[in-house]
């Protein structure tokens, strides 16, 4: 009970529990608990807010219960139908779905969104601002559901782990902090270490560690558990502004000032390659899904690689820069196509599930939508009224049968203090 109940709920239920008793006339049941629970100066109050809450509590939880089985046995027998009729236009729409009408607009922060994320398995959608918060949302409905507090400077980046139980953020503040969804939301550890802003944070698939990257050049790689700095990777000459991991955590690759990639073994900390070409800061870098290397192989000639674990080592990757253009590398280094399109900062990138489309959002206001079987803009949309800031596309469902599913949804933040949630 202790790990399940806060303190002002704990209360509340011994509380509720002595009206219940007293009411029913259970005295010795009723003097048991007051005395265990150390509510012994506690006088039942037929007017009080705790007299009839268990029986109310009780009743809503019933409704809840049966209404929550109705609803079920509707949604199996709908995807039932659902799977059972053959539409092939339904799933080439799902197939080819890509951005084009905002379904919620979410307003709440006081300052620019840093940085967006999803749940990898609920309807829910976490924000980042400057203004020192973080936002949980449902994105399916757009109702705020948490703010979270705890940061004494802007947050600039977000992260859920694999599994869904915790969400980290980093800050201007040098802190990178971990919060237990399970636990109400509660920071349960904060880690210091970098000597300056920290601009991004994720965990590493198994989520037992987490990666950082920082204005102080550097990249850092802790414990989860434990909240303890295992390694500290330096090669950057200049502030490293965001990092991200392969599917299979043998990789990562940071994005700087310094105008470079570079791409870091997990194991030893050792620096595999540099990846030069652009012309101004990398503000941005995403290693490519596995079910993109076929596009991209094509797209830039390679063969496709003959061993299948290759699949998954972060063969391809995106970056985005200052010079408004977006790069496509190898993992060795080859920069097989330059994206050109936007006319201002390129500030974030998100590859579709699918592997089909290249989403990028920019200081231009737009979302462009590129197909990466030809390289080109599909599409360019005018998405907000401010510079464009993040970009998140939802991660897969995963099922009772650990089938992912494809999920289209896409999140997109701005200066303009709006998030847009984009989904069919």
């Amino acid at each position: 009970m202790t790990g399940v109940l806060s303190d002002r709920q704990r209360d509340e239920l011994h509380r509720s529990l002595l009206e219940y008793l007293h009411a029913s006339e259970f005295s010795d049941t009723y003097d048991a608990l007051k005395r265990d629970a150390g509510l012994d100066a506690y006088a039942p109050d037929p007017k009080s807010r705790y007299a009839g809450l268990l029986e109310k509590k009780w009743l809503s939880t019933i409704r809840l219960q049966k209404k929550n089985m109705e609803l079920e046995n509707k949604v199996r027998a709908l995807e039932k139908e659902l799977d059972t009729t053959p539409n092939a236009r339904r799933g080439a729409f799902v197939a080819s779905w890509h951005p084009s009408t905002p379904r919620h607009t979410l307003l709440g922060h006081r300052q620019p969104i840093t940085d967006a994320a999803f749940h990898p398995r609920f309807s829910m959608l976490a924000t980042a601002s400057e203004d020192m918060t973080i936002k949980i949302w449902d994105w399916e409905t757009g109702e705020l559901e948490q703010t979270l507090k705890g940061h004494t400077k802007p947050v600039q980046s977000i992260a859920f782990d694999y599994g869904g139980k915790y969400l980290v953020s980093c800050s201007s503040d040098l802190a990178i902090k971990i919060w237990d969804i399970t636990e109400g939301w509660k920071n349960v550890r904060t880690m210091h270490g970098h000597e300056h802003s920290v601009s991004s944070a994720c965990f590493l698939p198994g989520d037992q560690h987490i990666i950082s990257a920082s204005r102080d050049r550097t990249l850092k790689l802790w414990e989860t558990a434990t909240g303890f700095c295992t390694r500290t990777l330096r090669g950057h000459s200049d502030w490293v502004r965001a990092v991200t991991v392969s599917s299979d955590a043998r990789l990562f690759a940071s994005a700087s000032s310094d105008r470079t990639v570079r791409i870091w073994d997990a194991g030893t900390g050792e620096m595999r390659n540099e990846l030069r070409g652009h012309e101004h800061v990398v503000e941005c870098v995403m290693f490519a899904p596995a079910t993109a290397y076929a596009a991209l192989c094509a797209l830039g000639g390679i063969r496709a690689p003959r061993d299948e674990s290759a699949a998954h080592s972060g063969q391809f990757l995106a970056s985005g820069s200052r010079d408004k253009t977006i790069r496509l590398w190898t993992q060795q280094g080859q920069c097989i196509r330059v994206l050109a399109g936007h006319d201002n900062w390129v500030r974030a990138l998100a590859f579709s599930p699918n592997g089909k489309y290249l989403l990028s959002v920019s200081d231009d206001k737009t979302m462009r939508v590129w197909d990466l079987a030809s390289g080109r803009c599909i599409k360019a949309i005018d998405a907000h009224n401010h510079f464009c800031t993040s970009l998140a596309w939802g991660r897969s469902w995963v099922e009772d049968n650990q089938v992912g599913r494809p999920v289209n949804v896409v999140a997109t933040g701005s200066v303009d203090l709006g998030v847009k949630v984009w989904a069919p």
